[in-house]
C-alpha cells in the first residue's frame, strides 16, 4: 500500500483526473492536498462526490492537508480572521472524518523572532488549539503539526508536551527536514513516538522541490530506520510534484514515482525484518 498527494500536478480545480491517474499508477491511498493553501470550504455535495470517486477507483484517504488559508488564517492577529481560519480547519476535520481518515496536517503559525513583537502569540495559538479539541474528539481526528523548512522543532516539541497524543502528533516533511542545516532526522528522532503522518519527497538540500525519492540528497536509509522505530502506522505517503522532476507527462511521472516509492517501502520492510 502506497499513498501519493492529490496535488502532484495541480492543487485546484476538479480532482477527478488526478485521482484516476493515481489509481491507474498503482497507488492505493491518497494524501489529500487539494486546496491546502486557499480559503476553499468543502460542501456536503463535494465530499459525497469525492467519496464516490474513491469507492469507484479503490482508493482510500491517508490524511488531509489542512489549509492555513489566505484571509481565513488561524494564526492571524485579527480576531475575525483567526476565527474564520479555525472554521476552515473544522471543515477539513469533518472532511477527513467523513472520508475515513483520522489525521489533518497543519502548518503552525510562524513564531515571531522577537517575542515582544507579538507577546500574545503563545496564548493565541494555545487558545486556537484548545478550541479545536472538541471537534477533534467528536470526529476521532488528530492534528499533525508539520515541520517547516529549517525547523528546529522547538514549537512542535512544546505543543507535544502541552497536548495528549490522542489529539496532537507530528507530520515529518522529509524535504523540509533536508533543507540547509535543518538536521531534520536528528529532530525527528526526538519526537518519533508522536509521528502520525509523513510527507516523503526529495530535494537538493537548498529548495523545496518535492522530487521523487532518490532524486536528491535525503538520507533515505536513515529515515527508513527512524520510521520503523516510530509510532507511524499508515501507508508510506509521498508528497511529490511533477513541476521540478524534469518529466512532463503525468502518467510517466506517476509511474516513476510509484517505482521510487516501492523502493522506499522495500527499504522500510528490510529495516522491519532486521528488527524482528
Amino acid at each position: 500500500m502506497l499513498s501519493i498527494t492529490s496535488d502532484y500536478a495541480s492543487g485546484t480545480g476538479c480532482p477527478e483526473p488526478c485521482l484516476r491517474r493515481i489509481a491507474a499508477a498503482g497507488f492505493t491511498h491518497v494524501h489529500w492536498c487539494h486546496q491546502w493553501c486557499t480559503d476553499f470550504l468543502y460542501t456536503a455535495s463535494e465530499v459525497v462526490q469525492i467519496g464516490r470517486w474513491f469507492a469507484e477507483l479503490g482508493l482510500e484517504l491517508t490524511d488531509v492537508h489542512g489549509s492555513h488559508g489566505k484571509e481565513k488564517a488561524w494564526g492571524s492577529c485579527a480576531e475575525y480572521e483567526r476565527q474564520a481560519g479555525l472554521e476552515l480547519i473544522r471543515n477539513r476535520i469533518r472532511f477527513a472524518s467523513e472520508l475515513g481518515s483520522d489525521v489533518v496536517i497543519m502548518h503552525l503559525p510562524g513564531r515571531p523572532v522577537d517575542p515582544q513583537s507579538d507577546p500574545e502569540f503563545d496564548a493565541r495559538l494555545h487558545d486556537s488549539i484548545d478550541s479545536l479539541l472538541p471537534d477533534l474528539a467528536e470526529h476521532g481526528v488528530r492534528l499533525a503539526f508539520e515541520n517547516m523548512a529549517r525547523d528546529d522543532f522547538g514549537l512542535i516539541r512544546q505543543l507535544l508536551a502541552d497536548y495528549p497524543a490522542d489529539r496532537i502528533g507530528v507530520c515529518y516533511d522529509a524535504g523540509h527536514g533536508n533543507m540547509g542545516d535543518a538536521q531534520g532526522l536528528n529532530h525527528l528522532e526526538t519526537v518519533k513516538d508522536r509521528l502520525i503522518s509523513v510527507h516523503l519527497h526529495d530535494n537538493d538540500g537548498q529548495s523545496d522541490q518535492h522530487l521523487p525519492p532518490f532524486c536528491g540528497t535525503v538520507d533515505w536509509p536513515g529515515l527508513a530506520r527512524i520510521i520503523v522505530g516510530s509510532s507511524y502506522s499508515k501507508p508510506l505517503s509521498f508528497e511529490v510534484a511533477i513541476r521540478a522532476s524534469g518529466i512532463e507527462d503525468e502518467d510517466e511521472f506517476l509511474a516513476f514515482s510509484h517505482r521510487r516509492a516501492r523502493d522506499v517501502a522495500d527499504m522500510v520492510a528490510l529495516e522491519r525484518s532486521a528488527l524482528a
